[in-house]
């Protein structure tokens, strides 16, 4: 028997093998969302954000205005999501926060400038972009976050932690194929994001041998020995030469042609974008609320902040209340409905048992002519109880020469009767006759003449 044929929809559905290994699950996963006033290059830039963040990240994740922060954080357990990044457009700046799932803290950034990754690949005078980059996590490079203050250590490790670690013992380095730099400006206080791809090429070759290494095909048009390609200069006036720090000896082998073990290859770096300068503002406790531990612009005193404290525990305690006492009313109204149900279905029962008692008392039909007969002590009349015995509901029959259904008004008999009525000299005029259609009458004028007139009720004029 012929094997079935496989169908479009089964073909696109592939069905994923066994469940999710430990480092998967372990991992940092990551909601990229933007609220606020809609504007097209927000959603850009979330998107170009979620790039970053990719693998562990939703990147085909559908937001509605309906949707509130909390249904996010209900779905952040299932899928094991520990950060939060939220774009929020208002009509005077743009803000990006950062959330540590489920409990917080919270951090606020004010957004200076972003440039969307197409407009950073449309400037590049090079430009190289990998798909098969995005399948691993990037490697995150911290740049100057030192000093005072401990905003700037909860600051770099939260960068850290959204991203998974990196085990130097046991990692390949085929997968690093991309990089995220954070640079902190101590004197603007200003923190640039800069995305990269990573690329390992081999040094020390000639640009044809360096062709043939990497798989392309040389021009050999203006060669006049397959020597002169290999003795040809190590690079064009195009290209340049690396520079002895970028060089690294390979401890492995990579994936691209040419990076062989203990040799040297030149690292190099293309930017992908999307590029964002934004500033540190506010530093929450909780999740999205809760007591501020860090401000740019606010400075509170002892007391200020001790007031506002207590106030937030109050807000606290009669939200406990609250949800207490709700609690005990839904608990008192779920046993008020229990019992009302087992008291209608016993009052139920009884009332059924009535009921069947009282059909059964009356289950014996009416019959007049006994009664009758019990009561006068004579036979009554064939014909005096007889319309009784009938069925009410039977439908009367009628005679054969009469149509039991409505008659509809048939309009060519109606013109036909008309026809005949002219020909025998038209409608005899006669008060209160409502049905024709046509009335011919003749009067006397003033004159003594006699004129004939036809009246039609179709609202034709007389003639």
């Amino acid at each position: 028997m012929a094997r079935k044929k496989k169908g479009r929809s089964l073909k696109k559905n592939h069905q994923v093998a066994g469940e999710e290994g430990a480092e998967v699950l372990q991992a940092p996963h990551s909601f990229v969302i933007h609220r606020g006033l809609a504007c097209p290059y927000i959603q850009d830039l979330t998107m170009d954000f979620r790039r970053i963040m990719e693998p562990f990240t939703a990147i085909n994740l559908r937001e509605r205005k309906s949707n509130k922060i909390k249904d996010f954080v209900s779905l952040s357990g299932h899928f094991h999501v520990s950060h939060m990044c939220i774009f929020n457009k208002t009509t005077t700046q743009l803000s990006m926060k950062i959330v540590r799932l489920p409990r917080g803290p919270t951090l606020t950034y004010k957004i200076h400038q972003y440039t969307l990754a197409r407009d950073v690949l449309a400037s590049s005078r090079k430009q190289f972009f990998d798909e098969d980059s995005f399948h691993h996590a990037p490697l995150v490079i911290m740049n100057n976050f030192v000093g005072e203050g401990k905003h700037l250590k909860l600051m770099a490790t939260t960068f850290q932690n959204m991203f998974p670690t990196i085990n130097l013992a046991t990692v390949n380095l085929a997968t690093i194929k991309r990089c995220v730099l954070f640079s902190y400006n101590p004197v603007t206080k200003l923190v640039d994001m800069r995305h990269y791809s990573v690329v390992a090429v081999p040094v020390g070759l000639s640009r044809g041998v360096k062709k043939v290494v990497l798989g392309k095909v040389p021009n050999l048009s203006k060669c006049e020995d397959i020597a002169d390609l290999f003795s040809g200069g190590a690079v064009s006036d195009s290209e340049f030469e690396d520079d002895e720090a970028s060089q690294v000896v390979l401890p492995q082998d990579l994936k691209r042609k040419g990076n062989l073990e203990n040799n040297k290859s030149a690292i190099r770096l293309y930017e992908i974008g999307p590029r964002i300068t934004f500033e540190l503002v506010k530093i929450e406790e909780g999740l999205l609320t809760g007591e501020v531990l860090y401000h740019e612009t606010i400075v509170k005193t002892e007391e200020e902040i001790e007031a506002i404290r207590k106030q937030r525990e109050k807000k606290k305690k009669l939200k406990e209340y609250r949800k207490k006492v709700q609690s005990e009313n839904k608990a008192r109204k779920e046993e008020m409905k229990n019992s009302a149900k087992k008291r209608a279905g016993v009052e139920g029962n009884k009332a059924g048992q009535t009921f069947e008692v009282e059909e059964s008392v009356n289950d014996e039909p009416d019959n007049d002519a006994l009664y009758y007969k019990e009561e006068v002590g004579e036979e009554p009349d064939e014909e005096l109880f007889k319309h009784s015995e009938e069925n009410s509901r039977k439908r009367v029959r009628l005679p054969k020469h009469i149509s039991g259904k409505k008659r509809k008004f048939d309009k060519k008999s109606k013109d036909e009767r008309d026809d005949k009525y002219k020909k025998e000299g038209g409608w005899k005029s006669r008060k209160g006759d409502g049905q024709r259609q046509e009335r011919k009458f003749t009067f006397k004028t003033k004159a003594g003449m006699k004129m004939n007139r036809v009246k039609s009720s179709k609202g034709k004029k007389f003639r």
